[in-house]
Order: structure tokens, then sequence, then C-alpha cells
């Protein structure tokens, strides 16, 4: 979901999401956006800056890799590649890689390496640079647990080889993991193929234009400034300032803080899914009919567009509507009467008060809200849900042990859309104990087809039918930039400068 409005002299409540990798901080707080219950202001005439900057930790690490969750990931966008980059349907596209084949026999891919890919320092990109960012991301604190099912990585003339310990005809959707030159990882600025290398001028440490660079697109600017920022203060004080023209935000996290300027933004899709969590373990919803019904009850447009500001995209499967293997033709619209029907013939309007309670995470007050609306929508007939707000240690906690009907909840997927862990039998997001031998195999089937999306509309539909969870949007990240000074940014979830060729910045000429 994209959305560029230009305001001037907005007060925007948001909350700086310190990127580091991918978009994938925890979410955090809030935003009132101009036809969201503010009014516009005129606008006014729009100050282009006279350079482009954007902030960094100069004392923290650039390497992808191991860099702290923070500013580091928007600069290093700029500066590194992967095998392959999500696009704006979430699907890998090789970038690095030229091509690649698949053993299903020994669960082993082969990656093409692209020729004539250079470091910034002009030295060729190697398979052994490639191997080397892998085996460092197997043990990393970001990448570990994507690449937990890698059970080998080599390198070999311009291809480098990953066995899996299982199926996944998925996989390289999750080899969007930045390479960096083997040797330089240790360095706070490691040699990238990327656009722009690290620099330095009379005018500071700065990105300049990798001239060797293999894509060979235009670039807007050919120097980008590096403001350092030593917290998030700082960042929001440049931010407001314009002495920085970027930075990336989630619109309905926690910790709001107030920026104010001229300022437009843009909305990235990503994998981050909320849903209602369903103790399967506990009457009533042990029964798949009392479950089905409840997810019938959730108007889920509204509540993305009501309650979440539009910064997500309403979804009835655990798969982003964004993504080609979405299977929207299971899709079925919202209607009261469909839900009072299925309450009925789930038994839930005797009149017979039940009371349940549905857990949610306190400091996000977006989510918080979102339970609210969803229980109170839920609450017509027999079951009466209340809503519980517990500080994030003592959610998970309960999560952990079952303590709980029913609960509000966020995991950020993977985008091979592996379900294994949030529906599969003993899954380590399988708080609700759903355990359904048919759901085992679909997931198995789903891991080794060739015909993805067949088999993931299988899945759905039976995920449907059974409903272990009730999904309820996809949250979207957002780029907030100084208006005027860019045109052209199509962010996705890991990249704000995605289409970099058809961006341009403006600034006041001299």
């Amino acid at each position: 979901m994209r959305k560029n409005r230009l305001f001037a002299l907005l007060c925007l409540v948001c909350t700086l999401s310190m990127l580091t990798g991918c978009w994938s901080d925890p979410p955090m707080d809030s935003m009132e956006l101009p036809g969201q219950g503010t009014q516009e202001k005129p606008e006014e005439e729009i100050a282009l800056p006279t350079s482009f900057a954007l902030p960094y930790a100069s004392d923290q690490t650039l390497d992808p890799v191991t860099c702290p969750d923070g500013i580091q990931q928007t600069v290093g966008s700029l500066l590194y590649e992967g095998l392959f980059r999500l696009d704006l349907q979430l699907e890998p596209q090789p970038w690095l890689c030229r091509s690649y084949s698949y053993d299903p026999a020994t669960f082993t891919y082969t990656f093409t390496l692209r020729s004539g890919v250079t470091f910034s320092d002009g030295s060729a990109l190697t398979a052994a640079d490639v191997a080397a960012t892998l085996q460092r991301a197997r043990t990393s604190q970001r990448y570990s647990a994507r690449l937990a099912q890698v059970a080998a990585v080599s390198a070999g003339d311009g291809v480098v080889y990953v066995r899996l310990s299982s199926a996944n005809t998925g996989f390289p959707a999750l080899l969007d993991i930045p390479i960096v030159k083997s040797g330089t990882e240790t360095s706070l600025t490691p040699v990238g193929t990327g656009p722009y290398q690290v620099s330095s001028d009379e005018e500071g440490v700065c990105l300049t234009a990798h001239t060797g660079w293999w894509a060979g697109a235009s670039l807007p600017v050919d120097r980008i400034g590096l403001s350092s920022a030593r917290d998030r203060e700082t960042v929001l004080y440049q931010f407001s300032s314009h002495d920085i023209q970027l930075i990336t935000a989630d619109l309905t996290g926690t910790d709001p803080i107030t920026a104010t300027g001229n300022i437009s933004y843009q909305d990235a899709d990503t994998t981050i899914l909320q849903y209602v969590g369903i103790n399967t373990r506990r009457e009533p919803f042990q029964d798949a009919a009392v479950r089905q019904a409840l997810g019938l009850g959730i108007n889920r447009p509204t509540l993305v567009s009501a309650v979440l500001s539009g910064h997500a995209r309403a979804a009835q499967f655990p798969v982003s509507p964004v993504s080609a293997l979405y299977p929207a033709e299971l899709e079925t619209l919202y209607a009261y009467d469909d839900f009072s029907a299925a309450m009925e013939a789930a038994g839930l309007t005797s009149g017979q008060t039940r009371t349940v309670t549905m857990l949610v995470n306190s400091e996000n007050s977006f989510k918080v809200a979102a339970a609210e609306s969803i229980a109170e929508a839920l609450s017509d007939f027999d079951l009466q849900i209340q809503v519980q707000a517990l500080p994030w240690e003592e959610y998970t906690a309960a999560l952990a042990a079952g303590n709980f009907n029913l609960y509000y909840g966020e995991v950020k997927l993977t985008a091979d859309w592996d379900l294994s862990a949030l529906v599969g039998t003993g899954g380590s997001l399988n708080y609700g104990g759903w355990t359904d031998p048919e759901t085992d195999q679909l997931l198995a089937a789903y891991a080794a087809a060739g015909d993805r999306a067949a088999a993931l509309s299988a899945l759905c539909g039976r995920l449907l039918e059974q409903a272990p969870i009730l999904p309820v949007c996809f949250s979207t990240s957002s780029v907030l930039y100084q208006s005027g000074s860019i045109t052209g940014l199509t962010p996705t979830m890991a990249e704000p400068f995605y289409d970099l060729g058809s961006c341009e910045i403006h600034l006041l000429e001299n």
C-alpha cells in the first residue's frame, strides 16, 4: 500500500523505526494523518534542500549481518545487495544471482552468479564471498531463524551450493541477505556491490556513486551526506530541521514521537501478520464451527481503515494479499448476517452469556484498539469477550503457558510463506495448541510443491475451514521524507530506494 501526500507544517506522531536490516523491527506507535481525523492545512511553498542526507550511527558497523537494529539498514540498502531481492509483491527476483536450479532429491540449490559484478573497491564478486556471508548469516541473530533449514553452504566456480535439511521450493525468497566482500566484514564499513560506497570529503562522511555498479542504472544523485545520530531523538531533530531528508517508521507501533515540518510519506507492504490467536484446547474453542463463526465476525477492511489508520492490508489468510500466492478465490466479503447465522449454527445464540478474555500487548495502543474493536464486534451473542492488556513480558509468558482464551498477536513471517511454526503441530508459534494431521500434510506438500500457488490454496482452504487462527491484516512500514525532495520513490519492505533508477532527488540550485 503506497501513499504520497504532501502537507505543510504537519505534526506527525510517529515512531522512528531505526532500521538496520530488513524492515523487521518490532512495530511501533502512532500517527494521525490527513483524511484520518486531521484537516489538511493549506500547502506552503516547498523549500528544497541544498543537499540530500541520511542519518547513520558513526560508531556502529554497517555490516548488514551483524549491525544492531537501528538506522544503519537504510544506508546499507544502498551499499549492499543480495542474491535475490523482494519486489513490490514480496516475490524474489534474481539480483546477484543470474539463475538457479533445485534438486528435489537432495534438497540442494545451485545458484549461478551474475558475471561482471564488482565490489565498490573494483574487485570481482566471487562465490566464496557469497558463501562466506551466508555462513555468517546462519549463526547471526538476524538471520539464523530463517536459515535454520540450511544444512551446508559451499562455493564453486561462479556458483554457490546450498543444501537444505528438508524440501522448500520457496527458499530463494529467503536469500535477499546482503552480501559483503569476504575479509572486510570486521570493518565499520564493509565493502559491497551496491550503487553507492562510503567515502568522505571536505563536507564529511558521505555516500558516493559506485561508478562500476553492474546494474548501470542512473543514480538520482552522486553524493548523499551521512549525518551522525547517536539516538532516535537526534534523528528526529535532524529530520524536523531538514538536516536529513528521509527516515523510516512504523506508524502503528509503540513509543510515539512528534516530528514537524513539510513531510510526505509512502507505505511499503511487509510480511508482518496481525491475527487473533485461539486456544483450541479450551471450550468452546475446541469446536471448529465456533472458531469459523468468529472469523466471519471480523470486518477487516473497516478495522484497517478506522483503527490502523490505513497502514495495513486486510487479509483473510496468513499470506499477504499483494503476493501472487494469495488465494483470493477463497475470500468472502464481510456480512453481519453471515456472522449471525454462523454463531447460531455454532450454538452461540442461546442467550446464556459466557465471558472469555482476549490478551493483547499493552505497550501498543493500536493493537489494544484493534483487540477492543474485534472483541466488541464478536460480543453480540453468547460470547462476551473482555480485552486484557498486559505488559510484554506478562503477555508472552501467558501465551507460552497457554493461559488465555484468545489473543491479538503479530508475527513477521518469512517471504516463502512457511506457516509451519504458526499452525503446524508443535510449531514454536502455535500457542493455541492446534494439532491436525491434515494441516501438517498440507504444510509438507506446500514446502515440496512445484505448483506453489495450488498447494498454498489447498492449505489455506483447510485453515479457512478449521480456523485455528484468524488472520486480520498485514502491517505496512513507512518512508517519511521532506516534501518535494524526492519523486518516484518506490519503497519495499527491505529497500526504501527499491526502484533507484526511477527515483529523482530535487535540490536547491546554487
